[in-house]
């Protein structure tokens, strides 16, 4: 008999949101819904089943059916967040807008505070909740900070130190102090959105993670937990929450 035999829990069911891009395979050219593995990989190793949730038409139609059947939602990694969400103008710099994905990650997250589902933010996951709760963002960090370390360029993930503050959601994930961290950003948290804590800073003071302070699960970092496979304490985290949410359905 099988693991995932009768007498097995459920695994809870983790949507992770995706790209709506350009792919091409054998003599298909065609948009797909697409995201890296090490998202899905994150989920699944930590004792979820990923659920992969590509842009929709009519989001917020879509968003209330897809929230009836999931448990806990990531907002992955991707393109900037359009500054005209948070009255910004646009810098030279700043990613082309995706309408789509915006607007279904928007009607995703506000869905999901309502039914109080988990939700872990991961890079441009933390700016959208940001920019949802109010918030701005710093569109090309080099200009404020004086560097390029936060983003290398050519897909290589930056290792930085973050320091986690106590006595907030994501040390009792991780623990409190100093952790390294994979970073691929140029893009940051300028002003806090309203009813949201700042759980991880940098060394210049910068926001690396945020959270809301009330008992539902909402943790939020600036870095990429999915690259490192040997720790996984944010998603075994997403899914523990998702497991016990589903519980109470």
């Amino acid at each position: 008999m099988s693991s995932d035999d009768a007498t097995t829990a459920p695994r809870p069911v983790i949507g992770l949101t995706t790209y709506l891009e350009r792919a091409q395979q054998g003599v298909w050219d065609v948009r797909a819904s697409f995201l890296p593995q090490q998202y899905f990989d994150g989920v699944t190793s930590s004792g979820g089943a990923a659920l992969l949730l590509p842009p929709q038409p009519s989001p917020r139609a879509a968003a209330d059916v897809v929230l009836d059947r999931i448990d806990g939602l990531v907002l992955t990694g991707g393109l900037d967040v359009q500054p005209e969400l948070y009255g910004a103008e646009r810098h030279p710099l700043t990613d082309p807008a995706r309408p789509d994905r915006d607007d279904w990650e928007l009607a995703l997250l506000r869905g999901a505070r309502e039914r109080g589902i988990p939700v872990l933010g991961i890079c441009r996951g933390l700016q959208l909740i940001n920019v949802a709760a109010g918030g701005t963002l710093h569109q090309h960090l080099p200009d404020v900070l004086g560097t390029d370390r936060y983003q290398l360029g050519d897909g290589v993930f930056a290792r930085n130190e973050v320091a986690v503050s106590a006595g907030t959601m994501l040390s009792e994930l991780v623990g409190t102090g100093a952790l390294t961290v994979s970073s691929y950003h140029h893009q940051g948290i300028d002003r806090l959105g309203d009813d949201l804590v700042v759980s991880a800073r940098s060394g210049e003071g910068l926001p690396q993670a945020i959270e809301s302070p009330g008992s539902d699960f909402l943790v939020a970092v600036q870095w990429h937990p999915e690259e490192d496979a040997a720790d996984r304490r944010l998603f075994l985290g997403l899914v523990a929450a998702a497991t016990e949410y589903a519980a109470g359905r």
